[in-house]
């Protein structure tokens, strides 16, 4: 299912044995756009310690009645290793924490979550050893590639012969935990119109400049299907958004690679 990022916002994370703190704002990996993790404020049971949650944990989202559903426990949660979430997120500190509760290193395989293509039943695997956790630690490099929702949101969109507005926010997949589409607020070059753009269609992202270069001209964005947030993003307006831009839609490619993967008995 697809839907605004600002959904997620306050939504309420249960684990099996009570509710853990809600959700503040998500990292995401911005080589693949796949959302890595969920920023939890866990309120006073923690002493207000700001947690991450991976997708491999999640059972199921309950949009109507704003929670989301964790294969944890309050213990596993407060035992986890600590992250300042205020600081950048270093791939040793995420190596702790995947090993600590046993998940794959979703940067160690061919597909979005590593071994799979969605992190669904990846999160149920026992822990790892703590020698096993302190050998991947050991090996992983300082270098990360997660930037944070909060951050990103707001940095100028340049299209192929100019700015042409800036980044409003996102639209995500929960069943792939992904972005699937930057909400751009273009209403400094003309009132009230929201358009969508897909994460593929970037060329680059200059972190220091907090520029999006997109590979599109500005009339085609002009032109392109206004987002309204309070209408469901349908399977016939993505067909349409793809037809505009003449892009070939995420799905087609996704399905071609879990094709290939299974003649191959992956």
């Amino acid at each position: 299912m697809l839907t605004n990022a600002t959904h997620l916002k306050g939504l309420v994370i249960r684990a099996t044995d009570g509710e853990l703190g809600t959700v503040d704002q998500f990292y995401f990996d911005d080589e693949t756009w796949a959302i890595r993790y969920l920023i939890v404020e866990t309120g006073g049971w923690l002493g207000g310690r700001r947690v991450l949650i991976s997708p491999f944990s999640v059972i199921q989202t309950d949009w109507p009645a704003r929670q989301l559903d964790v294969a944890l426990t309050k213990k596993q949660v407060e035992n986890s290793p600590d992250i300042d979430t205020h600081q950048p997120v270093s791939r040793q500190h995420e190596a702790a924490y995947l090993g600590y509760y046993g998940y794959p290193c979703y940067w160690g395989g061919p597909n979005l979550w590593g071994p799979a293509f969605y992190p669904a039943g990846l999160g149920s695997r026992p822990s790892a050893s703590a020698e096993a956790m302190a050998d991947r630690v050991r090996r992983e490099s300082t270098d990360s590639h997660l930037r944070s929702s909060e951050a990103v949101t707001g940095y100028i969109i340049e299209a192929a012969d100019g700015e042409i507005g800036h980044v409003d926010g996102f639209v995500v997949d929960d069943e792939a935990w992904a972005i699937r589409y930057i909400e751009v607020a273009t209403r400094n070059w003309w009132p009230g119109k929201k358009v969508l753009v897909s994460p593929a269609w970037i060329e680059r992202v200059s972190w220091p400049e907090s520029k999006v270069h997109v590979g599109l001209s500005r009339e085609a964005i002009k032109n392109g299907l206004e987002y309204v947030e309070s209408m469901p993003i349908t399977r016939e307006y993505e067909n349409r958004l793809y037809c505009h831009y003449g892009r070939p839609p995420y799905w087609l490619h996704e399905t071609e690679r879990q094709s290939a993967f299974s003649l191959r008995g992956v």
